[in-house]
């Protein structure tokens, strides 16, 4: 009977837990959507993740990295709420003291954002409350040690755990459902017409494509490109009351308002954007075109000081990035984005302006949501992942991939394509070898360039003989080949050959 009564009291803890957490996203809907209990936990989590943890969550889980926290979250809340409840069963104190820090941790989560409110802990105080008085009620309805009635006792009190559960849940898909609904940052997106650029790119040559079967495309659809950041809900950010501060190091201080933006000169280039936790051979890079206004002209108004080497940019989340001055002002097509693929940008990828920056990672240089520019120094100031033990400066190193054949695939003997992708951004990719085992370097066939800030297909054809064999590849720069030499992402950027294993029958 006892470990019945405990099953019975988790069941209760867990459907008080849901009504914790769906009152917290119904009071976050006024406070404010970081605010959400589970939101600021989680958020709060990756803030304190270490660098060597991020790096594994994104090479194991990739983009859906933020969906694998999301259900151990759930499933870390389920173990606590349930252990809430059997803890309330034997002594009410113990139990309650468990709600009560859980919520005070959420609260001092929510307290601890850079967007927080006066009001950013109600959700959890709400929250906890409200579990609270459910978790008293389930507790007394639980089924009494002694036999008798115990059928109709037990039936009483699953149809209540049970209609508990359910309105937390649905208070939560309610909460989540209204508040995104509420959000005005879609509605302006739908709604924006993008003025035409001032500079438009150059023409995209015909033979970009590579023209191989199971080559990625050129351009990366807006839908496909990849998403790695900080930001468990994606800000909502009206461009109405969106402005850009540039200060700090500067005779002149700056804020640039949206409609100032649209004003400008602005200028469409194609860039490809990679990121540091790339893995060799990996897929987290994706190419586009942009449209947005140079840096560049924004910090010659600014006028930096001579002594500044850094601008540290800040997006509405909180986040940070420290990029080169230099890197914003030497010409490249350092961008202040508005639009992807000739539409605004998609709200996931730094709706209404995002930084773009040729040549360095986007760790250092693609801050989404982006309101605010320090220009400093390296000495003086550090940003998000720097803090974490990641290379304050981070240029994209020259890499390259086989997307075709696959690794693990088999090939029939005779002529068999090989062929893929290599990148070296604001350098350019000036040829791509394929070896095969330990054998001598081959020289690929290039697909057309289509730009220096751009990645560059290629194809190499082999006379296959049967046998099982390793395929490398290695692009060059105007520097030379990329290295071979195997290092990790951290911290700054994966080097060594991609390779894939085929066999020939």
């Amino acid at each position: 009977m006892a470990g019945r009564r405990d099953g019975l009291a988790a069941l209760a803890g867990i459907a008080a837990g849901a009504v914790t957490v769906g009152v917290g996203a119904l009071v976050a809907l006024v406070a404010g959507p970081t605010s959400d209990p589970l939101v600021a936990v989680g958020s709060a989590f990756v803030d304190a993740t270490p660098g060597w943890l991020k790096d594994v969550a994104v090479s194991t889980f990739g983009t859906a990295d933020k969906v694998v926290l999301g259900i151990g979250e759930a499933v870390v809340l389920l173990a606590l709420a349930a252990l809430a409840g059997v803890l309330a069963a034997r002594r009410w104190a113990w139990g309650a003291t468990l709600v009560v820090v859980l919520g005070a941790v959420a609260g001092l989560a929510a307290m601890g954002r850079p967007e927080a409110g006066i009001l950013a802990p109600a959700p959890a105080i709400a929250g906890a409350i409200a579990g609270l008085l459910v978790l008293r009620e389930l507790i007394r309805r639980l089924p009494a040690a002694e036999p008798r009635d115990e059928g109709v006792q037990r039936r009483t009190f699953l149809q209540a755990a049970l209609a508990a559960g359910a309105l937390g849940v649905v208070a939560v898909v309610v909460g989540r459902a209204i508040g995104a609904g509420a959000r005005g940052a879609q509605a302006a997106r739908t709604a924006l017409r993008i003025p035409r650029a001032t500079t438009t790119a150059a023409p995209v040559p015909a033979g970009v494509q590579v023209g191989v079967d199971g080559v990625g495309p050129w351009q990366t659809p807006a839908a496909e490109f990849y998403r790695i950041d900080t930001a468990l809900v994606v800000p909502q950010v009206d461009p109405s009351t969106w402005s850009l501060r540039v200060h700090g190091m500067v005779e002149q201080e700056i804020t640039l308002t949206w409609d100032e933006l649209l004003a400008g000169d602005l200028v469409e280039a194609w860039v490809t954007l990679a990121c540091v936790s790339n893995p060799v051979g990996g897929y987290l890079i994706g190419n586009q075109l942009w449209l947005g206004l140079p840096i560049a002209d924004l910090l010659a108004r600014a006028r930096p000081t001579g002594d500044a080497d850094m601008v540290l940019s800040r997006s509405v989340d909180g986040f940070t990035a420290s990029t080169p001055l230099e890197a914003l002002t030497d010409g490249r097509d350092a961008l202040l984005a508005i639009a992807m693929d000739g539409e605004p940008l998609p709200l996931e990828h730094g709706f209404p302006v995002r930084m773009v920056v040729p040549g360095l990672y986007g760790y250092v240089s693609a801050t989404k949501w982006v309101t605010d520019l320090e220009v400093t120094r390296f000495a003086d100031a550090t940003s998000y992942w720097t803090d974490r033990g990641w290379s304050p400066e981070g240029p994209v190193k020259t890499q390259s991939r086989i997307e075709v054949p696959r690794h693990g695939s088999s090939v029939p003997a005779g002529s068999v394509v090989v062929a893929g992708t290599a990148w070296a951004q604001h350098r350019g990719v000036t040829g791509v070898q394929v070896r095969v085992d330990e054998g001598s370097w081959n020289d690929a066939t290039l697909a057309d360039d289509g730009g220096i800030d751009t990645w560059r297909q290629w194809s190499w054809t082999w006379d296959a003989e049967p046998g099982s064999y390793l395929l490398y590849v290695r692009a060059s720069d105007p520097q030379g080949p990329q290295t071979g030499a195997v290092a990790d992402v951290v911290p700054d950027g994966a080097t060594g050959y991609d390779s894939v294993r085929v066999t020939v029958t």
